[in-house]
């Protein structure tokens, strides 16, 4: 395993969750939706972060997701580390948009350069070693926090952090039980935090 080919969401209502992503985020099959499998309570243990170019986009996705059904967790605003915000989709899933730059160079367009699945851990050290195994490279890593592995040609970035630390950054209380709701493209195999990886499938686009 070398790259994450897509998610998969699982939602109590799957037609009204295909319907928020189409118009929220419009990430076509980076993003698949099915019934849900499983009870899930509270905090899912990760997040899906959309980065983008500008403040403007930020506000843009934000204000497209609240328009279809979401809830603004954090509102966009300025951070240490750029600009973002924060919204809860219907289905549960937790989204941040963000980016790097404080300032606007230019309209909105709304485009996400690339999708980063933050999963929240128990144990950074061995997860880092668990995804290691399965063949990824490390690209980041900063102590016992947060490790991003080289994503390569991949349309969605790993990276892991400490799941309270995941949950305070993402805006909600870290407790939660049952299924994560998520199913990611490229195993098959099931990591120590019990997040479900699934043989990649392919989807051709137009």
């Amino acid at each position: 395993m070398t790259s994450i080919n897509n998610i998969t969401i699982e939602a109590a209502d799957t037609a009204a969750a295909e319907r928020f992503y189409a118009a929220a985020f419009g990430l076509g099959d980076l993003v698949r939706v099915r019934a849900a499998q499983g009870p899930s309570t509270g905090f899912r243990g990760f997040t899906l972060s959309l980065m983008v170019a500008q403040p403007a986009d930020v506000h843009a996705l934000v204000d497209a997701a609240a328009a279809a059904g979401a809830t603004v967790v954090k509102p966009a605003a300025k951070s240490m580390w750029g600009y973002g915000g924060v919204v809860q989709a219907p289905d549960g899933t937790i989204w941040k948009v963000a980016t790097s730059a404080k300032k606007d160079t230019g309209p909105a367009t709304g485009r996400v350069e690339n999708i980063v699945l933050l999963l929240g851990v128990a144990d950074i050290v061995a997860s880092k070693r668990f995804y290691v195994e399965q063949g990824l490279t490390v690209g980041k890593s900063f102590a016992r926090m947060y490790v991003e592995f080289d994503s390569g040609s991949s349309p969605v970035k790993l990276a892991l952090y400490r799941r309270k630390a995941l949950a305070k950054d993402a805006g909600v209380a870290p407790d939660g039980t049952g299924s994560h709701r998520i199913t990611i493209s490229g195993g098959p195999f099931t990591d120590p935090d019990g997040f479900a990886w699934e043989p990649a499938v392919l989807t051709a686009r137009s």
